[in-house]
């Protein structure tokens, strides 16, 4: 299904560059600025102007340099003897990751079948690997919910200290946000996506005893930092690919599917005897997925890793401070503001709908599969629903899925039946969950290319921290009015997130 997609996505994108059978409509196409320019001496024609004259192409050649795409024309053949030539052959730009080249007598491309076999499947592999790094995030997500209840009883604490949990967690999202432009300019892609997942599994090592709450506290930091450089790292790479809209979908829905998983798994622990060995597998997911890493992209830069699928370098940008460049776009901010608020809404609901059901629905220790119910339908939307996102369009898609969610949130907040509550909660899941792939896609079509990386990873960054700010914000109002204050907090965001994406460039602004 992934290969099939990514197929068709891509066939888009290069059935543009069949010169050939463009050539076999017509030997000669007239035009006015990409060719050189040619005078008539003929007599028949003594006061006529100037002719554009397109030389025949000979077949293609393709040569794999990673530099601007430029195609060469060469083997020109005229229509008469009396034309004669008044300039050079101009380079015409094509918009092909490769370098083409038009050489008289070749038969055969440069680039082999066996090549590009080892191109795409070079690509799978290294997706792949960032999807397992989604995985192990959304698995990370998806563990704390329910966990919450086993947590406040061992360490006999309420909803506001609970919620310290997420505030740490906060620090370490933002902190890798800010720092992940820095590293990415100073070490590369390869070599900061790797320490990520590094710092990631030490925060597991920690949780794994089940030590005092301060360590539990220190352990969050570490993970959400080393889970916020994979995540803008991951971002930004699909980001610079050509198909990235199947990419993204498909990426995220990774994150749902561990955020599935990890909740019945979580659910066993929470009334296991050890509850805390919950995080050895954890540990166990981190250690491989740092291999994984590790062996796939060996520490190299993005631009390294892109040349192994065939991609195309990243366009040069501006020499001055990154962090200005990416701070002075409106759009980033905007981008930023909504990815907190929905990230947030989503870790929220994830997250305490659980404590929810127990103490509002009536509902016993089981009721941390309806977590799994939510991430679930997270992950099916970001897989299932992308047809309809094109269908409508999606700009004004994520307004109609907002719409419907505030309303089943409604139906969760006033109608007392657990199984409704749990259907509804699937539902949001379903209709939440392809919002930020378009959010990341989207982005990539408004901001420059050379600081992609650099502002993606502060958009997830900033998003990551809504996945701590808004569960503890919860929590605090938990505390004070009782967990049913839920349901009219996600409504709010989620209004909120509606009126700051009208706001939203629609297009990229060029200075």
């Amino acid at each position: 299904m992934l290969g099939s997609a990514l197929e068709d996505e891509a066939s888009a994108s290069t059935s543009s560059l069949d010169l050939p059978s463009m050539i076999a409509i017509s030997d000669r196409i007239r035009r006015r600025s990409e060719l050189p320019r040619v005078r008539t001496m003929s007599s028949s024609h003594p006061t006529g102007g100037e002719a554009i004259e397109l030389p025949v192409l000979s077949s293609i050649v393709e040569d794999n340099g990673v530099g601007p795409s430029t195609v060469h024309v060469s083997g020109i053949s005229t229509a008469a003897a009396s034309i004669v030539t008044l300039g050079k052959t101009d380079d015409v730009e094509a918009p092909t990751p490769s370098r083409l080249s038009y050489a008289e007598g070749s038969s055969a491309p440069a680039l082999t079948p066996a090549q590009r076999t080892a191109f795409v499947r070079n690509s799978r592999i290294q997706f792949f690997a960032l999807c397992y790094s989604f995985f192990l995030e959304g698995w990370n997500d998806g563990s704390t919910g329910p966990l919450i209840p086993r947590i406040q009883r061992n360490y006999k604490i309420g909803f506001a200290i609970v919620s310290i949990l997420f505030v740490t967690n906060c620090v370490g999202f933002l902190s890798g946000a800010v720092m992940n432009v820095w590293l990415d300019h100073k070490f590369g892609f390869g070599k900061v996506v790797v320490f990520g997942a590094l710092i990631q599994l030490v925060g597991y090592a920690m949780m794994a005893p089940g030590g005092p709450f301060p360590v539990m506290c220190v352990a969050f930091i570490f993970t959400g930092y080393g889970i916020s450089l994979q995540n803008a790292q991951a971002n930004g790479f699909v980001g610079n690919q050509q198909n990235s809209r199947v990419k993204f979908g498909f990426l995220h829905a990774s994150y749902g599917l561990g955020a599935l998983v990890a909740p019945l798994v979580a659910t066993y622990f929470s009334t296991a005897v050890h509850w805390s060995f919950h995080y050895m597998i954890s540990a166990g997911i981190a250690v491989s997925n740092t291999i994984l890493l590790l062996v796939v992209f060996r520490l190299r830069d993005l631009d390294a890793v892109m040349a192994d699928a065939g991609q195309a370098a990243r366009e040069a940008g501006e020499s001055e401070n990154l962090y200005h460049q990416i701070m002075r776009l409106k759009e980033v901010h905007f981008l930023a503001v909504f990815s907190l608020i929905y990230v947030g809404v989503e870790v929220s609901i994830g997250g305490w709908i659980v404590t929810f059901i127990e103490e509002r629905r009536g509902g016993g220790a089981s009721a941390g599969y309806i977590s799994s119910g939510f991430f679930g339908g997270l992950m099916l939307g970001r897989l299932t629903l992308m047809w309809l996102n094109r269908k409508i369009g999606e700009r004004w898609v994520i307004v109609v899925y907002a719409f419907i969610v505030i309303i089943l949130e409604i139906t969760v907040w006033v109608v007392p039946s657990l199984v409704q509550n749990a259907v509804a909660v699937a539902f949001i899941g379903l209709l939440l969950g392809p919002i930020y792939p378009i959010l990341m896609n989207h982005s990539t079509s408004i901001l420059p290319k050379w600081i992609l990386t650099g502002c993606l990873g502060y958009i997830s960054g900033v998003g990551q921290a809504g996945s701590a700010v808004l569960p503890f914000v919860t929590g605090i109002l938990s505390s004070k009015f009782g967990i049913s204050a839920l349901q009219p907090f996600i409504v709010s965001m989620i209004s909120t997130m509606i009126l700051i994406w009208t706001i939203v460039p629609k297009h990229r602004h060029i200075e």
